[in-house]
């Protein structure tokens, strides 16, 4: 029901992109992210719905064949296995919301499925 910040687990997901677990349940799960400037997260795409909002910096987007550059203050919405990626255009600090929950939410999280 409680999540406390200085319980949060960080961990360096790939080159240039450090992921915070926020917390969830079934039904939804959530993740802050750190993304160093001109790093990408390929095309992909997964069953839950994603709602992000960008703390600071900005993001290129493309969600299916759409394409914007949203910044601090701007949020999205994914629905459901549309492929979508992100690059980050500086140092960009964002929360996502996924929903049902993403099993391989946090990343690093043993037994997840791809």
């Amino acid at each position: 029901m409680f999540f406390k910040r200085e319980d949060a687990e960080s961990r360096k997901v790939s080159e240039g992109v450090l992921g915070t677990y926020l917390g969830g349940n079934e039904a939804v799960n959530a993740m802050h992210w750190i993304f160093d400037d001109n790093t990408a997260l390929t095309r992909h795409s997964h069953a839950a719905v994603q709602f992000g909002y960008i703390i600071r910096g900005s993001f290129k987007m493309i969600v299916g064949d759409a394409e914007m550059v949203l910044k601090a203050g701007d949020s999205y919405t994914i629905p459901p296995n549309v492929p979508h990626e992100f690059v980050s255009v500086g140092e960009t600090e964002a929360i996502d919301v996924f929903t049902p929950a993403r099993k391989e939410i946090p990343p690093w999280k043993k037994g997840a499925e791809s």
